[in-house]
C-alpha cells in the first residue's frame, strides 16, 4: 500500500535546503489557514473604517406578506413608502430603512407588509450571500465570498479563534491545497443548505399562502444575508473530530472536554435551533451544511486531489505533481522509512489520535510525505 493509499499527516515544513515542497522559503511560508484568517479579519477591517453612505442600502427582510420579495413587488398597485428618510431606525443597533409596501388596488389602500434595508459596505455588498442573489440572480461567487464575511466583532472572534485552534490539525492532515479545497467546499455546502431550506420555506408559502410549522425549513426572507466563516469552521471542527478525537479542548475556555464530544455537541445545538427555528435558524443550516461536507470529505480525501493545481508543487496529492514529477534541481536524498513502519504510525493515528504521535513519529511521517 502507497503511503498516499492511506492519508495521514503531512507537515510543510523544509528540508534541510531551507526549501519546502511549494519551491519557495518554507520559513517565510504562512499556512493557509493563517492565511485565511488575515484574508477574514482584512475584510471585516476594511469594511469597518469605509464611511457610510446613504446610497448603500440592501433589502435584507421582508415583514408580513410582500408579494413576491425585494423590490419585484408584483404588479404595479403596489407602492413602497418611505417609513424613515433620514436613515434613523435602529433594530438590534444596526441603522435601518423600512419601507412600508400597500396595495392601492383596494379602496382603502391596503397595508400588505414591509420591506427592510440594511445599510452596508461595499466588500458586503458585493459578497454576501443569499437565496435571492444566489437562485435569481446566479451570483456564483457569493458562494465563496461569504465566507469572509463577518456581521460584528465578536462573531469574528469566534470564528477566527476556532480556526486558530483546529485548522492546523487538518492542514497538517490533508496538505496545503487540499486544505484550502476541503475549507471552501465546506462553505459552498453550507450556503447549499442555506438555499436548499430556505427555497423549501419559500415554495411551502407560495403554495399555502402563509408560513406553515415545517420543522427544518427556513422562511426568512430570501433577500436576507448570510455571512460568515461558520460554515467552513464547523467543517473543520468535525475534521478535528476525526482526526484527533481525544484531544482535551476547554470549552468556554474553563470545562475540559474531548475534541469529539465538543465537536457533535456544537452540531447537535445547531440542529436543535434549525428545527426550533432559532433567530439564527439560517445561520445553524449553514453550519449543518458545512459540518456534513467536513465529515464526508477528511474519510474521502482522494475527493480533494487536484484542486488549485494551478498553484504549483505545494501539494504532491495534486494530479499536476503526480504527473510531472519533483521541481527540477531537488536534490538526491536518502532512503525513508520504511512501509511497514508508516503503516503502523498510521494506525496508531486512527487508534489513538493524532495526539499520541512521539516527536520522532511525526518526524518519520514529514520525510515519508517528501519523498512519496
Amino acid at each position: 500500500m502507497g503511503i498516499y493509499d492511506r492519508d495521514y499527516i503531512r507537515h510543510q515544513t523544509p528540508d534541510r535546503g531551507g526549501r519546502g515542497p511549494g519551491g519557495v522559503a518554507s520559513m517565510r511560508m504562512w499556512s493557509i489557514n493563517t492565511w485565511l484568517i488575515v484574508a477574514c479579519v482584512a475584510v471585516f477591517v476594511i469594511d469597518g473604517v469605509i464611511p457610510r453612505t446613504p446610497g448603500w442600502w440592501k433589502p435584507v427582510e421582508i415583514v408580513r406578506d410582500v408579494p413576491h420579495y425585494v423590490d419585484l413587488v408584483a404588479g404595479p398597485q403596489y407602492k413602497l413608502v418611505s417609513r424613515s428618510d433620514e436613515f434613523q431606525v435602529l433594530r438590534q443597533g444596526k441603522p435601518v430603512f423600512i419601507r412600508d409596501v400597500f396595495d392601492y388596488s383596494a379602496t382603502p389602500p391596503d397595508h400588505v407588509g414591509q420591506i427592510v434595508y440594511e445599510w452596508m459596505p461595499p466588500l458586503m455588498r458585493w459578497m454576501y450571500f443569499s437565496t435571492d442573489t444566489a437562485f435569481r440572480q446566479l451570483e456564483v461567487w457569493r458562494f465563496v465570498g461569504f465566507q469572509f464575511l463577518h456581521g460584528g466583532l465578536m462573531h469574528l472572534l469566534f470564528n477566527m479563534i476556532a480556526l486558530y485552534f483546529f485548522g492546523p490539525i487538518v492542514e497538517r492532515y490533508l496538505g496545503r491545497k487540499r486544505y484550502l479545497a476541503f475549507y471552501l467546499l465546506c462553505g459552498i455546502c453550507g450556503a447549499l443548505m442555506y438555499l436548499l431550506l430556505n427555497l423549501g420555506g419559500y415554495v411551502v408559502s407560495l403554495y399555502t399562502g402563509k408560513p406553515i410549522a415545517v420543522p427544518g425549513l427556513l422562511f426568512n426572507s430570501p433577500a436576507m444575508p448570510l455571512v460568515g466563516a461558520s460554515a467552513g469552521v464547523f467543517g473543520v471542527l468535525m475534521a478535528g473530530a476525526f482526526l484527533a478525537p481525544n484531544a482535551i479542548v476547554l470549552f468556554f475556555f474553563v470545562l475540559p472536554m474531548r475534541l469529539a464530544t465538543f465537536a457533535y455537541a456544537l452540531l447537535a445545538l445547531s440542529v436543535i435551533n434549525l428545527f426550533m427555528g432559532a433567530p439564527n435558524a439560517g445561520g445553524e443550516a449553514g453550519h449543518l451544511g458545512g459540518a456534513i461536507a467536513g465529515f464526508y470529505l477528511i474519510r474521502r480525501p482522494h475527493h480533494l486531489h487536484g484542486f488549485f493545481d494551478f498553484l504549483g508543487w505545494a501539494d504532491p496529492t495534486s494530479h499536476h505533481y503526480q504527473k510531472t514529477g519533483r521541481r527540477t534541481g531537488d536534490r538526491p536524498r536518502a532512503p525513508g522509512p520504511g512501509r511497514d513502519q508508516i503503516d503502523r504510525i498510521l494506525d496508531k493515528i486512527n487508534t489513538e489520535g493524532l495526539h499520541s504521535l512521539t516527536d520522532k513519529e511525526k518526524r518519520l511521517l514529514r520525510e515519508a510525505s517528501e519523498r512519496d
